[in-house]
């Protein structure tokens, strides 16, 4: 009877010295509507200038509730729900370019992770969209950049537009900000350049994505430091 009031009290000890297992963090929601860089035409009308649109996204692991944030790209407001599911419903102008993405959360960690950002039209009455704001791949906002063997910094960026109809960039670069100085138009099918760069200089950069149709938009000022 002892052993066994022994080997019971062993097994306990044991069970009680066992660490629990740290929580995971979040992961990735992977969004699913509006689709990127699409004309969202499906919706509740609830008048002739807005339209309420459901966001939908795949459940991610270890999450217990997403932040959902929506940016009219015209005004730069942002609208943001949290949701224990998977999708939400908010208002949204028509003809109007927004993006969006999803934060997703476990309540027992402090880190949180981000979803890839979409942007989408909600349609309207127009016939012809603008282009979407271009996308800045690099240098990151606020980074700090080494510059290469000949002191250039590549710029890199991604342009869209619903019509498929981009015609070009012109690339805006300097010391000042916001920055006047058109250093280059490329065509549609170059979305990169270097730029010549001096070590501890900040510099200012933008994007105007160009159609077809004379519509524009602006990626509004980006900037770097040249190390």
């Amino acid at each position: 009877m002892r052993i066994i009031v022994t080997l019971l009290c062993i097994g306990l000890l044991i069970i009680g010295c066992k660490k629990k297992a740290a929580p995971k963090s979040p992961e990735i929601a992977v969004l699913i509507f509006p689709d990127r860089n699409s004309e969202c035409t499906t919706g509740i009308d609830l008048s002739d200038s807005a339209r309420e649109v459901e966001f939908r996204w795949q459940a991610a692991n270890n999450t217990d509730s997403y932040i959902i944030r929506v940016t009219n790209l015209n005004e730069n407001t942002t609208q943001s729900i949290t949701t224990s599911t998977t999708s939400a419903k908010l208002p949204l102008q028509k003809g109007t370019p927004y993006s969006w993405g999803v934060t997703s959360k476990n309540d027992a960690v402090v880190a949180t992770v981000q979803s890839e950002t979409w942007l989408f039209y909600n349609a309207g009455a127009q016939t012809t969209y603008a282009p979407f704001p271009a996308e800045i791949v690099k240098p990151k906002n606020g980074a700090s950049v080494l510059k290469d063997i000949n002191n250039d910094v590549l710029l890199k960026w991604i342009g869209a537009d619903v019509d498929n109809d981009i015609i070009g960039f012109d690339i805006y670069f300097s010391t000042e900000n916001p920055p006047e100085n058109l250093i280059a138009s490329p065509s549609s099918e170059m979305t990169s350049i270097k730029v010549p760069v001096i070590t501890n200089t900040i510099y200012y950069w933008r994007v105007v994505t160009k159609d077809t149709e004379g519509n524009t938009s602006d990626s509004g000022v980006f900037d770097f430091r040249a190390i």
